[in-house]
């Protein structure tokens, strides 16, 4: 691990001799004489580690420190100090810094503790661009992030069905996504302001099926009124969870009434327009299903104007980190625990394992970590990738964190992997990956 450094020290000569050991070390520096310097253009997004000589005139180590501290604690902060220094250095290490060395130092045991605290730093960084990225989609479905080609056009079909207001079929694996597509099409519509009715097709049955999807009027001095799904959904969205478990009757029943474009309420005395956007999911083939009559094939057309493929993650492999990475957050957040590193144990499962359970079962495993549960066992019959391919998928994951790290910079997240120019973009070509995608 290396990165930036901001070196503090007056003595002109030691400083010169420290830059040349780190910038070899592959560290990038920047040197300032006086501490007042150093404080300067220091953010609490700063991006590297400061190591300070403590004894300078002016401002001293000790008081630089206070200072950064103040504006951000986390910042790494290692002092160097002579012998008569160390209970100084003791005391703000217990204050907060991050480390001391006493001079003379060596050279392994400086650049290990600059490791360590750059690694620390790259992590803290890290968590709070998730968590801000987290608390910025809070409204909205982090779930169909990701840069893999599957879901940058799920987002825009997304985009256009939502704008047309039309009706759409979702169709995809159980824990795919598909009420979170359904529910951001509601949101990024022009019903969005109207009410969206969530009916679970499954738990319907025929003798309730008018009264649930259509209500009743009142029909004497104890009688109820009840209000039906479809008039709850008025003006608004309507989403047919599972509609290929509507039995034949129940589909003939909608397909007549969708036709019709009106309904009637039992005891109503006119029949009440429908102003409804109509959108149905399935994890089963329904255009299959139609062609050989296990489907009412009106009402599959009717429902089917667009069809919106929900992917799962196994067609999303590279968007399982980031994927993973707001799940844990999250998570740590309810807790309110701090979030855990990502182990080389978890990257292996995350890269290896065939998530069948799709996104449940990846915020599930994201929940174990949080709270510390690390053990897991794979399922006998789980599928499991060849030694090449797991190979392959963590070198990709290590390009795509560099990238990450350097904010799409190609020719930083090189020098960060060590590659020449001509491997790196043979890479980037063979994974699939764009250094634009990482650009902010």
């Amino acid at each position: 691990m290396t990165g930036l450094v901001r070196l503090v020290d007056d003595d002109e000569d030691l400083r010169a001799a420290q830059v040349q050991t780190l910038r070899m070390a592959g560290f990038e520096v920047q040197d300032f004489g006086t501490a007042a310097g150093a404080l300067a253009g220091i953010t609490p997004d700063f991006p590297g580690v400061v190591l300070s000589d403590v004894r300078m005139p002016g401002m001293d180590g000790l008081q630089l420190f206070r200072h950064l501290h103040a504006i951000d604690p986390d910042l790494p902060v290692i002092l160097l100090t002579g012998h008569g220094d160390v209970p100084m250095a003791v005391a703000a290490l217990k204050a907060g810094a991050y480390d001391f060395l006493t001079k003379p130092v060596a050279r392994d045991v400086l650049l290990a503790a600059l490791n360590r605290a750059a690694g620390a730093r790259a992590l803290v960084l890290e968590n709070r661009q998730l968590r801000q990225a987290s608390h910025d989609a809070a409204d909205s479905f982090p779930e169909l992030g990701g840069s893999s080609e599957v879901m940058q056009h799920l987002r825009a079909t997304l985009d256009r069905v939502a704008d047309a207001g039309g009706n759409a079929l979702l169709s995809g694996p159980d824990g795919s996504g598909k009420l979170i597509v359904a529910r951001a099409i509601h949101r990024q519509g022009p019903r969005r302001s109207r009410s969206f009715v969530h009916l679970a097709c499954d738990a319907l049955d025929d003798a309730r099926f008018d009264a649930d999807l259509l209500g009743s009027e009142a029909t004497g001095p104890r009688g109820a009124r009840q209000t039906g799904q479809l008039e709850r959904a008025q003006r608004g969205v309507l989403f047919l969870d599972r509609v290929d478990t509507l039995s034949p009757i129940m589909q003939a029943r909608l397909s007549s009434i969708l036709e019709a474009g009106e309904f009637w309420p039992a005891g109503a005395a006119a029949p009440r327009a429908m102003d409804v956007q109509l959108l149905a999911s399935t994890n089963a083939d329904l255009d299959r299903l139609a062609a050989e009559g296990g489907f009412d094939r009106r009402l599959f057309y009717r429902l089917s104007g667009t069809v919106l493929p929900v992917p799962p993650l196994a067609d999303r492999r590279e968007d399982i980190p980031a994927l993973y990475r707001q799940f844990l957050l999250a998570a740590c957040a309810r807790l309110d625990r701090p979030a855990p590193p990502m182990t080389g144990a978890v990257k292996a499962r995350l890269s290896a394992h065939g998530w069948p359970g799709n996104l449940p079962e990846l915020r599930g495993f994201a929940e174990s970590q949080a709270i510390g549960v690390t053990t897991f066992t794979p399922r006998p019959d789980a599928p499991v990738a060849g030694l090449s391919e797991l190979v392959a998928t963590y070198e990709a994951e290590l390009i795509r964190d560099a990238l990450r790290l350097a904010d799409g910079n190609a020719t930083a997240a090189m020098q960060r992997l060590h590659l020449p120019r001509k491997t790196f973009y043979d890479k980037l070509a063979r994974h699939g990956i764009k250094a634009t995608d990482y650009r902010p």
